[in-house]
């Protein structure tokens, strides 16, 4: 594919060293940038001609996510080729942040709030609601995308992230980050819920980002099968959790050179972030 491409998720800023699963401190994200000007050159190299830039996320020090909320933003605002996402989080310990976060929300270039239960909360806690309610009262204000991360097993599971959808996916554009996450989330939203999700009327987006090798292929033939979803699922790198190399491949590979191809890495990014 010789086209310029276009990310719905690559991260700005580094992380601290972290001691994660009782080891050592360590640095995991090692292709992370600390810069505009580095992750321009990373666009540049990676031929994107439009990206996603949200902060990134992993250790659990609220103040390491929320802090790069401005960098997010400058880099949106530096380039007219990126479109930044604000982090949020659903946990009530983190309300004064949110509100500072969300204050940000008609910034220009804020196109998404990113929120992941992978450093607390859960998706069905009657505790988060309030500050869940208030992140897609923003979305909906603002026009915004949520983008939230799916894994399997706990809170991030699909089963979890499900009951966002039900509650807010009617009328707010909701992205679900890496297909569900792993076996059990590609088989039950390839499986059926996304396309069921889509018949339904839910706003619901996903992005191959992590994807076993197997699903996308997968989920091509479903689309094709059902008649849905080829206007719900967007390219992906994850940077610097992801690379671009594997995740091109893998979905070029399932996707070929065609209109499904276009939708994916072209079109069905404007929808979401302009």
């Amino acid at each position: 594919m010789t086209k310029p491409l276009r990310d719905a998720h690559r991260h700005i800023g580094r992380l601290p060293a972290y001691p994660f699963y009782g080891g050592p401190a360590i640095n995991a994200d090692v292709t992370a940038r600390d810069t505009v000007k580095e992750l321009v050159a990373d666009l540049d190299a990676d031929r994107i001609e439009r990206a996603l830039v949200l902060p990134n996320y992993g250790v659990p020090d609220p103040d390491a996510a929320f802090g790069l909320n401005h960098l997010a933003i400058e880099a949106a605002q530096s380039d007219d080729r990126i479109r930044c996402g604000l982090w949020v989080s659903p946990k009530p310990t983190d309300a004064a942040r949110n509100d500072a976060a969300l204050a940000l929300a008609g910034e220009e270039g804020v196109a998404a709030l990113k929120t992941s239960f992978l450093l607390g909360g859960h998706p069905s806690d009657p505790e988060c609601l309030e500050q869940l309610d208030k992140v897609f009262a923003t979305a909906r204000e603002h026009d915004l995308t949520v983008h939230v991360h799916t894994s399997p097993g706990a809170a991030s599971d699909i089963d979890q992230i499900g009951t966002l959808v039900e509650r807010y996916a009617r009328d707010v554009r909701l992205h679900l980050v890496h297909l569900g996450g792993g076996m059990s989330g590609h088989m039950k939203l390839i499986g059926g819920r996304l396309f069921d999700w889509i018949e339904a009327g839910m706003q619901v987006y996903t992005d191959t980002s992590w994807a076993i090798g197997f699903a996308p292929t997968w989920l091509v033939q479903e689309i094709e099968r059902r008649g849905v979803g080829h206007d719900r699922i967007l390219f992906a790198t994850d940077a610097p959790w992801g690379d671009f190399a594997g995740e091109h491949a893998r979905l070029s590979a399932a996707a070929g050179d065609g209109e499904l191809a276009d939708a994916f890495f072209h079109h069905n990014f404007s929808a979401l972030y302009g």
